[in-house]
């Protein structure tokens, strides 16, 4: 697609996203009390998200409470589900530390009668009824395996800087992009040789950056598919003039200094998704299941106000979902301008 295409879009849906008309009363959250369940505190990837999510939710006439656990992991999340489903809300929304570890603790919200959706990051199968999916997973990860085959020219060392070993999102990535490197011989000439974690802390992310580059001083890139972990690491590998480049998942606001196709820049382009659009899907979504309107099967649709109609089909983990759309590219023809709103 034509990046200059690709900015028009983006600037069209975030527009979209921001202008939702403020409703006195009868919208489809009318009444409603949802709760949003973040990963931790302090990643601005989930907070414009989040705050999506909450003014949509409260112009169609519903609340939300937004709740951080105190760190990334999934006892931390335990926690804040545990004093949330003894408040009993509507519904809760959670981007999931862990695949399996929330199980228990959803699958008694959801028998207490409370409507358990998932954006971002999603737990399994059996602790949600809907995921929605900010992109589809094979679709991150050939943008994100395509990109390290062209920074690289093509060959040599590459390794991945992830948020933590437990992340749903971050593994079926790293999974996906293995998947397709095995599959295709124009990548065989692409040596994988770490997957690092920075546990989504921006200290630790560069700190896993600096190990990487001492273990293999011939890498060539990293790709870091995490918001905290990409902004880490450009910032590191600049500093230090370093040869190596780097590719992920960031925000403009946070990567417009490092991003550039030339020496004295870390990050020639990078990836990510209309974060105000995935919040607002996800709130329409969980008003949906509210509602009644959907329940999560395969092939229901409801409208997302005006981002229009959504069908939910299968992820790839036999649960369902509902994916926002592809990942868009973001570079030096439209980092300016990007990074004005996010």
């Amino acid at each position: 697609m034509n990046k200059k295409l690709v900015s028009a879009i983006l600037c069209g849906a975030m527009v979209l996203a921001a202008a939702t008309p403020v409703m006195a009363d009868g919208g489809v959250a009318d009444g409603k009390k949802i709760a949003l369940v973040g990963k931790s505190a302090g990643n601005a990837f989930f907070e414009i998200a989040a705050n999506s999510f909450k003014e949509t939710v409260e112009a169609e006439g519903g609340t939300v409470d937004v709740v951080y656990p105190e760190a990334a992991t999934a006892d931390a999340q335990i926690k804040v589900l545990d004093n949330l489903i003894s408040q009993k809300p509507d519904a809760i929304c959670i981007s999931a530390n862990d695949v399996n570890a929330l199980q228990a603790k959803l699958e008694e919200a959801m028998d207490a009668g409370i409507k358990v959706s998932s954006f971002d990051s999603a737990p399994n199968k059996d602790s949600r009824q809907v995921f929605v999916n900010q992109a589809g997973t094979k679709q991150v990860g050939q943008a994100l395996l395509d990109a390290v085959l062209d920074i690289s020219g093509g060959e040599g060392q590459w390794a991945i800087l992830s948020a933590t070993s437990q992340a749903a999102n971050q593994n079926a990535w790293i999974d996906a992009m293995k998947s397709i490197m095995e599959g295709d011989d124009k990548y065989s000439k692409l040596e994988l040789v770490e997957v690092a974690y920075g546990d989504d802390e921006p200290q630790k992310s560069t700190d896993q950056t600096a190990a990487l580059l001492e273990k293999y001083p011939d890498l060539k890139v990293i790709c870091a598919p995490t918001t905290v972990g990409i902004a880490a690491a450009a910032k590191y590998l600049q500093d230090n003039g370093s040869a190596c480049k780097l590719t992920g998942l960031g925000l403009p606001s946070e990567m417009q200094e490092y991003t550039g196709d030339d020496d004295a820049h870390s990050c020639p382009y990078f990836y990510l998704w209309d974060m105000q659009g995935l919040g607002k899907l996800s709130a329409y979504a969980t008003a949906a299941l509210i509602n009644g309107d959907i329940t999560g099967a395969l092939d229901e649709t409801f409208t997302a106000g005006d981002l229009g109609d959504y069908t939910i089909t299968e992820a790839d983990d036999g649960g369902t979902e509902i994916v926002l759309g592809e990942p868009l590219q973001f570079n030096t023809e439209n980092i300016e301008e990007m990074a004005k709103l996010y």
